[in-house]
């Protein structure tokens, strides 16, 4: 049996090269690139101020009708905000930018005029930070539960909506509300599956708003959907 030559196997060394080159390899399939992520900038959670728990609340983005409570500035904020963002990061469909940078980005461009003006401050505070999308997330409710997991008082009861905006035209592309107070099964036995999916127990009102935004994003469409949206 013949010994190939050295000129042949630079010859064969040369293909392989040129295939990996052309984002092939040998048998054909192509070779993994890195992904280009779309950026997302995600804004703390907004309070919205209610003068009238009673007669509920309107969201200032959508116009969406909730029911509403006192929600203090602290706690709730933080909690939805932090779940959020590990929430997305799982998701893996962006490159979300640190809550650290929007944080000082806000503090230069300052709360209240944000606010103020939130569809228009919130598209061109992302397009500053050269985000391809901006995620803006509003509380109406955040009561805590009163009693155990065991046996309640009063029930959890949280409500939050979320707004997904394109940079690339300042578009609303898709947005998401939740909206609960934890009931027994007793009093609706045809939400089984929700039941089951709340650990079968009575939820906090953390528990309950990270329950809440794992079934919210589970409707977040593809890439290619949010970037095609008219």
């Amino acid at each position: 049996m013949s010994v190939p030559s050295f000129k042949s196997n630079q010859w064969i060394l040369s293909l392989v090269f040129l295939g990996l080159f052309l984002g092939l390899t040998i048998s054909g399939v192509p070779v993994a690139r890195a992904e280009v992520k779309p950026a997302l900038v995600i804004f703390p959670f907004i309070v919205e101020k209610i003068e009238d728990p009673a007669r509920g609340a309107v969201c200032p983005i959508c116009k969406g009708f909730r029911r509403s409570s006192e929600v203090l500035p602290g706690v709730a904020p933080r909690i939805l905000t932090r779940e959020l963002y590990e929430k997305m990061e799982a998701l893996g469909i962006f490159t979300v930018l640190t809550l650290e940078k929007v944080e000082e980005g806000l503090s230069h461009w300052g709360r209240k005029r944000f606010e103020e003006s939130l569809v228009s401050s919130s598209i061109q505070f992302g397009k500053e930070f050269k985000a391809d999308f901006v995620l803006v997330g509003i509380i109406f409710r955040f009561e805590e539960r009163i009693g155990s997991s065991l046996g309640i008082e009063k029930p959890a009861s949280v409500a939050f909506d979320l707004h997904l905006f394109r940079m690339r035209d300042g578009k609303k592309v898709w947005d998401g509300g939740f909206d609960e107070t934890q009931r027994p099964l007793s009093e609706n036995l045809f939400q089984i599956g929700s039941f089951f999916r709340r650990k079968a127990k009575w939820l906090t009102a953390e528990e309950l708003a990270s329950v809440g935004m794992d079934e919210i994003l589970k409707k977040l469409p593809e890439i290619q959907e949010l970037e095609a949206k008219p």
